[in-house]
């Protein structure tokens, strides 16, 4: 009896099976599978994958992706994203169906990581909340707002004389070795406490110099709210062209929830060259200095999405501060000129003012901001209106000067007065000044103040003064940062204080005239 049992249930299991078998379908879901035809240095010509879409991201063998750039009737041509030692042709390439994206999120902050957004500081995984894709459409006109609110620097020659608004595009540009990047640096390290999430895009940098930025982010504890992107001189050419708009993207996510982000592009000389590398090596036509003709194009698309947003899109803005390098100070040339096209203004680093040690190095005359002004508190507004002309007075005179020409008292004292200004133009690195710091200096200098003070002694005076800043009153501190402008008893206050300060600096035959 049991033997039948067993039998009648091993029947009964087979019947299930086979009803099972003839019931189920086999779903045919077709794949469309590439071939390498020929590996170039971060490029490859694939053929096959006739529905492939320009930009979209295609999958190699060893988890290599690249992203389709010319797609011609036979064949892609293909920028990969990584090294490809283990690459060879005849391997087969799939369609992801996806164009390049980037994970955003608040777990990078305070990360290092490379632009395909894996981490590269050894402090393990990093938990992602959503994608972006690298490219993204600019807003519309519609959806954004003038700049009105001011952002900060801390370097007193950009903050007085070429101001910065929150949404503004400000390129730096100058020689090598002029301060370019430290000019950055201490705007990010500025934002502390001022709820400005910064991203920092180094570009194809030296890994010293990276590691530099990042060991002086740490120090000034601005890594509690930065992101660096990091792409070095020898990673692959398609890393360092998607870099910048893989870290504005990431930008993009929180000034989407209605923050202020500050972003650095370090430097897009090394962006423009590695696109021109790789165009060539697409075999695109080159134009001018061999670059591609839509050079203007790739950067103009990535700095439109530095914005301030309305109101009905959260009101969040994107400060970018580009950095370009020039050779033999030629501010002429292709890239710079095309750069300086796009942004709303530029800080121009002099190599002249750098061998003389006035750092950081910003040429007044050649510098301008744009839309700044408007952004810029009424505080400084009120002050700063004649030094440019001062300034340039100045240096018109002590070119003329220096023939031995007999000069005029009145011209004399211009001369002292602009050597002072110059003076004041120094600052040191990492040490950004905070708001009312600089208005108490730059009331002085203004009024004459530090005409008194022998000037190798400026530096000293300066920093005296800087520490009784403290002792404004909390109605001028309130003022300094509102909509309105110093009234005049506002003023001499803080010059009473000045003038008290100072007066211990003074040369005893200017005491005895005073």
């Amino acid at each position: 009896m049991p033997t039948n049992d067993l039998t009648k249930n091993i029947q009964q299991s087979f019947q299930e099976l086979e009803g099972k078998i003839e019931n189920h379908s086999f779903p045919f879901s077709p794949r469309e599978v590439g071939v390498v035809k020929s590996i170039s240095a971060g490029v490859v010509i694939v053929s096959g994958l006739p529905n492939v879409g320009f930009e979209e991201l295609l999958k190699f063998p060893a988890n290599l992706f690249g992203i389709a750039y010319n797609i011609d009737e036979t064949e892609i041509g293909v920028i990969l994203l990584g090294e490809y030692p283990l690459l060879n042709v005849g391997d087969n390439v799939e369609r992801t169906g996806r164009v390049m994206d980037i994970p955003v999120g608040n777990a990078f902050i305070g990360r290092v990581i490379n632009p395909l957004g894996e981490p590269m500081d050894n402090k393990g995984f990093i938990a992602q909340s959503e994608r972006f894709a690298i490219e993204r459409p600019a807003p519309a006109i519609m959806d954004r707002n003038a700049v009105s609110v001011p952002l900060q620097t801390g370097i007193k020659v950009i903050d007085a004389l070429i101001p910065i608004g929150r949404g503004q595009r400000e390129l730096i540009l100058g020689d090598r070795q002029t301060g370019k990047t430290a000019i950055a640096v201490d705007t990010i390290i500025n934002q502390k406490d001022k709820n400005v999430i910064c991203i920092y895009c180094a570009i194809g940098q030296r890994v010293a110099s990276v590691a530099k930025v990042i060991a002086n982010l740490k120090e000034k504890g601005a890594m509690d709210y930065t992101i660096v992107v990091v792409t070095e001189g020898n990673n692959a050419p398609g890393l360092k062209y998607i870099a910048p708009y893989a870290a504005t993207s990431m930008a993009e996510y929180f000034m989407e929830q209605g923050k202020d982000v500050l972003i650095v592009y370090d430097d897009l000389t090394q962006h423009a060259r590695a696109y021109r590398e790789l165009s060539l090596l697409l075999r695109r036509p080159p134009g001018r200095e061999a670059f591609p003709g839509d050079i203007f194009y790739i950067h103009s698309r990535l700095l439109e999405r530095a914005t301030q947003l309305n109101n009905k899109r959260g009101n969040g803005t994107l400060t970018a501060l580009p950095i370009i390098e020039t050779e033999a100070q030629n501010i002429s040339a292709y890239i710079p000129t095309n750069l300086i096209s796009i942004t709303d203004g530029q800080i121009y680093l002099s190599p002249k003012l750098f061998e003389l040690g006035i750092l950081p190095a910003v040429d007044v005359g050649k510098s301008v901001s744009r839309i700044g002004g408007k952004a810029q508190l009424p505080a400084f507004s009120s002050i700063t209106g004649s030094l440019k002309l001062a300034y340039a007075q100045f240096e018109e005179l002590e070119s003329y000067a220096r023939f031995g020409t007999r000069i005029d008292e009145h011209s004399k004292k211009i001369i002292e007065h602009g050597k002072r200004i110059r003076s004041w133009l120094k600052q040191l690195e990492l040490q950004p000044m905070s708001v009312p710091e600089q208005i108490m200096v730059l009331l002085a200098l203004t009024e004459g103040l530090f005409d008194q003070i022998d000037i190798d002694k400026m530096g000293i005076a300066e920093v005296a003064l800087l520490k009784k800043s403290i002792e404004l009153s909390e109605e001028i501190l309130q003022n300094i940062f509102s909509k309105k402008k110093l009234n005049n008893q506002e003023k001499e206050a803080i010059l009473a204080i000045a003038a008290e300060t100072l007066a211990d600096f003074e040369t005893p035959s200017e005491k005895n005239e005073s």
